[in-house]
């Protein structure tokens, strides 16, 4: 399904036009010297696009997309046995390129920088390096811990970015676009209530339009969206105005009534809600503070005087400040 909704080149594909727009006059200067792409750093939140950029981009250099992902590359070994099967050209995507091991980080280097491969042949004192030459490849790495990355391995992409959040009005054309694969009928108004309720993700309004689209085919017997509908089966989600689900909201909640708004460690939060650590980080918190909700401060996460309102609870009597002193709001 994913396959079928993600665009196939960068004239299909809605929103990052900062991005977009540079990827064009890289490709087109590589393209027309007649070499590989630079290696190409992706990171943002979950969602935003990344993956399908680098589909994008193999197709619009004519490359085969060799795929793999951080955690699958435990040894040094399972590295090189992919990369001296690159042909020249080939485009190698990464996923979650964080979760590189120091051993497997530290054979990239030579063959990032030099297209060459250091292996050690052998043990102790009858130990050799071999070295081994690579075709010229481009590395597409994707990562939603930019942070985690070691500074020697980010130093090496030559085309570094980062995908924000999308505006509304970019994801309703996204839930339009899809609709009209997947043949569901929509109107404007049924599409922009769902896109306001997507987090500002893609993926998530890609989602939300497949489920919303159930809930129009048995309920109404017929396979539309329009505002009603829309609200309706986005209120059966639980997914509320501003796209939060139960656990954003019980995230918010916990800090508030059992945290005073804070500040609190985020480790004390997930055990609070009974979620992974890594899962709020990765998937909860970048929007919750994007949309001013949530607070980082040296001492911890802090509720804003946003989450007291949209939450219903009466407002802090003295809200906390980013330097840590509190205030009197009057």
């Amino acid at each position: 399904m994913e396959q079928t909704l993600r665009p196939r080149q960068l004239t299909e594909y809605v929103g990052q036009d900062r991005i977009v727009e540079n990827l064009k006059v890289f490709i087109r200067a590589a393209r027309e010297r007649g070499e590989p792409l630079d290696h190409v750093l992706l990171f943002g939140p979950p969602g935003l696009g990344k993956t399908t950029l680098a589909h994008i981009l193999a197709k619009e250099m004519d490359a085969p997309l060799r795929t793999t992902a951080g955690p699958v590359l435990e040894r040094a070994g399972d590295l090189a046995a992919i990369l001296t099967n690159l042909q020249p050209g080939d485009v190698l995507f990464v996923d979650e390129i964080h979760r590189l091991g120091p051993a497997v980080e530290e054979i990239l280097y030579p063959a990032l920088e030099d297209f060459k491969l250091d292996l050690v042949i052998g043990q102790g004192p009858a130990a050799r390096i071999v070295q081994i030459d690579l075709p010229r490849f481009t590395l597409v790495g994707a990562t939603t811990r930019a942070g985690l990355i070691s500074s020697p391995l980010r130093a090496r992409f030559g085309i570094v970015h980062r995908l924000d959040f999308y505006p509304p009005e970019q994801l309703a054309r996204i839930a339009k676009r899809s609709a009209e694969l997947l043949g569901i009928a929509s109107d404007a108004a049924g599409l922009d209530e769902l896109a306001r309720r997507s987090r500002g993700t893609p993926r998530i309004a890609n989602r939300l339009l497949r489920r919303v689209r159930d809930f129009a085919q048995v309920d109404a017997h017929k396979p539309g969206i329009d505002l009603a509908m829309a609200k309706k089966a986005l209120a059966l989600l639980e997914v509320d105005d501003f796209g939060f689900d139960e656990l954003d909201r019980r995230i918010l909640s916990v800090l508030i009534e059992v945290y005073g708004g804070g500040p609190a460690g985020i480790q004390a939060i997930a055990a609070a809600v009974g979620e992974d650590r890594g899962t709020i980080e990765d998937l909860y918190e970048p929007y919750l503070l994007q949309e001013g909700f949530l607070q980082r401060t040296p001492r911890g996460r802090v509720a804003t005087q946003r989450a007291y309102q949209h939450l219903g609870y009466p407002p802090p009597a003295a809200p906390y400040t980013p330097s840590g002193t509190l205030f009197d709001p009057e």
